[in-house]
């Protein structure tokens, strides 16, 4: 507690209130979900966020579960007839899993339609989805140790000496965050995530907890590993001191200085900021002295050429940011190598350790959200990226509402035409392009993973 402030306001301090905490400063209350505190910015908005996402991942599974039904009407061969009934009572089972572990997050819920939560784009959210990462559960609780203990090595041989105050940063599955706080000797390791699927199915298993969830690999070894049933546990019990937090890693709740390690595992290969911002978030965090320590392969979220730097760089950016660099290394890693999938691979990563030598010269603030977002008061500028977007809607609403299920290719080009919205010689191939992509869509369906 005595490390916490509020994510908000980023002054106040936090005290336990009813339900959760509440901040000194701006009074914004933050609930406890599934027992963890729940310390975004918004965390109304986050929550019912992160609800609608956990609605379409549920709606998902029930639509994949009806097309594998539908498609034992067409199979011949016992062998397929095996496998489809199979995934149709995993997708089943999978669901029921999920909406049981993710409970506490549906309480009050107002749970959006599946339509929906496609206009706004529930679907990919953040760049995060509520199964991204889904598959790290099972690396980290059943698949067995070598990619959690060449981890875990990695990052030991880099930390140094022993820290009293440690923070693992994108904590996923918590695995690494287990094993140093298990092997370790610091009386505090906080891991922060902003994941609810990945982070309450860590909290029942650090409880000591079983979790059943189904792995659909991508390419299964055998026909019966198309939904693989999983247990998942700890190897061991863990001591008091690891404490779990729902939480935005650019934006972390707790006071500066509050840290002496700052671990980040392949979080500035996926979160959405600038290298140098994310340089200078990690250097609040860090007591003077304290250590940064980074382990990714440095494929890095964005397209402009100036926001990709290679090892070289980024370490400049990192010595700019108030560090010196006190170890780096590559290694190669094993990587998401299921015993039930035909797909593996060896990561090549980049890892660093940096120690903070002083305060860095940019304030670590988020860049990424705009004024008229933080203060929904505010008037949300036209711009020609809304103005295209809207067009496009406009457009695309248009066409979709003609199909009545009467009309055909040829009568809905040919009002398309009269009503100006594409030229004639283009309105043919782009009609047939948008209906087949739906059936495509249609015909495929989404496998769930």
């Amino acid at each position: 507690m005595s490390l916490l402030q509020c994510p908000r306001c980023r002054r106040g301090s936090l005290a336990e209130g009813q339900g959760g905490l509440q901040c000194a400063q701006c009074q914004t209350r933050f609930p406890s979900v599934g027992g963890l505190p729940w310390l975004l910015p918004e965390p109304a908005l986050a929550l019912g966020g992160w609800r609608n996402r956990l609605t379409l991942y549920l709606d998902e599974f029930a639509a994949a579960e009806r097309a594998a039904r539908a498609d034992l009407v067409l199979a011949v061969r016992p062998s397929t007839r095996r496998r489809i009934e199979a995934l149709a009572e995993a997708y089943h089972r999978q669901a029921a899993a999920v909406r049981s572990l993710l409970a506490a997050l549906m309480l009050q819920a107002l749970p959006l339609s599946h339509a929906t939560s496609l206009a706004f784009d529930t679907r990919l959210p953040l760049a995060q989805d509520l199964h991204s990462y889904y598959t790290n559960l099972h690396r980290d609780w059943c698949w067995g140790d070598a990619e959690n203990v060449a981890m875990h090595q990695l990052v030991v041989d880099l930390q140094g000496p022993a820290r009293a105050r440690v923070l693992v940063l994108g904590a996923g599955g918590c695995r690494l965050a287990y094993d140093l706080h298990r092997h370790g000797v610091q009386p505090l390791t906080v891991a922060l995530d902003i994941n609810p699927l990945l982070l309450l199915a860590a909290e029942r298993i650090l409880q000591g907890e079983r979790v059943e969830l189904y792995e659909f690999p991508i390419a299964p070894l055998t026909a019966s590993d198309a939904a693989v049933a999983r247990s998942l546990s700890a190897p061991a019990p863990v001591r008091t001191g690891l404490e779990l937090v729902f939480a935005d890693a650019f934006q972390a709740p707790f006071a500066p200085q509050s840290f002496d390690l700052v671990i980040t595992p392949w979080l500035i290969d996926i979160v959405e900021e600038e290298p140098a911002a994310l340089a200078a978030a990690m250097n609040r965090l860090l007591a003077p002295g304290g250590r940064w320590v980074n382990v990714g392969s440095l494929a890095l979220p964005w397209r402009r050429p100036a926001l990709r730097p290679g090892p070289q760089e980024l370490l400049e950016l990192v010595r700019e940011a108030g560090f010196a660099v006190a170890g780096e290394r590559d290694a190669e890693l094993p990587y998401m190598r299921s015993p039930a999938s035909r797909h593996a691979r060896l990561e090549r990563v980049h890892a660093f350790a940096a120690d903070k030598l002083r305060r860095s010269a940019q304030e670590a603030q988020a860049t990424g959200r705009p004024g008229w977002l933080q203060d929904s008061s505010a008037p949300v500028p036209s711009t020609e990226q809304v103005q295209l977007n809207a067009e496009a809607a406009r457009i695309r609403a248009i066409l979709l509402a003609l199909v009545d299920g009467r009309r055909s290719v040829d009568e809905l080009v040919r009002i398309v035409t009269e009503q100006r919205l594409l030229p004639a010689d283009q309105a043919v191939s782009a009609v047939r392009q948008l209906l087949e992509g739906l059936h495509e869509l249609e015909r495929r369906g989404r496998s769930p993973s």
